[in-house]
């Protein structure tokens, strides 16, 4: 006779620690969300209704599973990115990475965890209505951006490429996909959700390419010239791993210089699009003109 099946969460030890990585490592950033809301708008927003109110109305809801889903992804994408057959880091938000502080075999299944459960948690924003057409396109998204043709590919070449002489061409390609896709990606589906014309989720899409870039920039700039303090990881990860980034290619004050291009081009196509949303092009100008 088959026995009942136990409760893993609650009795299994390697699961009790597979948990606690995974709410180590998806809790800490809605935490700094929050704070960040605090300080953009002055009062006690929660991190949920922040990131709802840039681009879905007030009445909907399927955005919710499409947020949690983005930040699985991102945040797993980190967790591997920090093991020790990629960067090698020992230290992410100002806190130990998930494989000093649970193992690189629990950080592997985190990540593995948090991919699988981030398209779990979208898929609940099926009901079947009518607007299951419009989230099937952000679920699309979803898909392809953080991919072998988005994120995935990118940080494939980023990868293979450590210590080797590259062309200009090549290292753009990597920060357009490793970097920007997923903000692309987030972006892109707000707008989806939304109900955002295809020419302008195409305009949104080369505003958050643009935002991207500019973002990555100011990653490589920070990598040399701020602290593992300030930056909450290691400063001059990208030196010790053989890194390619912008600054070797343009010097630190001409990357200061296209971080500021490519800015003021991603807000002059913003600020043509019909619909204005000043918390938007506040958070905007924040990412790009982080300190960590």
């Amino acid at each position: 006779m088959m026995k009942p099946a136990r409760n893993v969460a609650t009795h299994s030890n390697s699961n009790k620690a597979l948990l606690g990585c995974l709410l180590v490592a998806v809790i800490t950033p809605i935490v700094i969300l929050w704070c960040m809301s605090n300080r953009m708008k002055n009062n006690l927003l929660s991190a949920q209704n922040v990131i709802k109110d840039i681009w879905l109305p007030a009445e909907e809801d399927k955005g919710k599973s499409f947020m949690a889903a983005i930040e699985m992804i991102h945040t797993y994408s980190l967790i591997h990115d920090d093991l020790p057959a990629l960067d090698n880091d020992d230290l992410r938000r100002g806190l130990p990475t998930a494989h000093v502080k649970f193992g690189e075999a629990m950080a592997i299944l985190a990540g593995d965890a948090l991919l699988n459960y981030a398209f779990e948690t979208a898929s609940k924003a099926f009901c079947g209505d009518a607007q299951d057409i419009t989230t099937a396109k952000a679920m699309q998204i979803l898909a392809k951006k953080p991919g072998i043709y988005g994120m995935i590919g990118g940080q494939t070449v980023d990868v293979e490429e450590e210590n080797k002489e590259i062309s200009f061409d090549t290292l753009m390609y990597i920060h357009n996909n490793k970097t920007a896709a997923l903000i692309e990606c987030a972006m892109m589906i707000g707008a989806v959700l939304a109900g955002a014309s295809e020419v302008e989720v195409a305009t949104i899409e080369k505003i958050a390419n643009k935002v991207g870039i500019a973002f990555q920039i100011e990653d490589d700039i920070l990598d040399v010239v701020s602290t593992s303090e300030t930056l909450g990881k290691p400063a001059g990860s990208d030196e010790k791993n053989g890194k390619n980034t912008y600054v070797l290619f343009r010097g630190l004050e001409q990357s200061g210089e296209d971080a500021k291009q490519y800015t003021e081009e991603a807000l002059q196509l913003f600020d043509a699009l019909e619909y204005k949303n000043d918390f938007l092009r506040e958070l905007l100008l924040y990412l790009v003109g982080r300190k960590n």
